[in-house]
């Protein structure tokens, strides 16, 4: 995860999936997890920023749970300032 200074006046969330040797079907249900969970977990909490996630390999075989756990964690440490790099 890599947070830069904010551009705007919202938050700007880019999601990263790399192929690892995956399918693309495997690859987009991956990416449609995280964004589902970036809109519903991150974006209320988060200030004006520009955030890039970047999914390791261990993320395809995680379950939605444990995505979701990842995701809410790092929108609590995101949403205190000087918390995050």
């Amino acid at each position: 995860m890599r947070r830069l200074d904010p551009q705007g006046e919202n938050a700007r969330v880019a999601v990263v999936v790399a192929k690892f040797g995956y399918s693309a079907v495997e690859r987009n249900k991956l990416k449609r997890r995280l964004r589902e969970l970036v809109r519903t977990r991150m974006l209320p909490v988060l200030a004006p920023m520009d955030l890039l996630i970047r999914a390791r390999r261990n993320a395809y075989g995680a379950t939605f749970e444990a995505l979701r756990d990842d995701v809410s964690d790092a929108a609590r440490r995101l949403s205190r300032p000087g918390q995050a790099s």
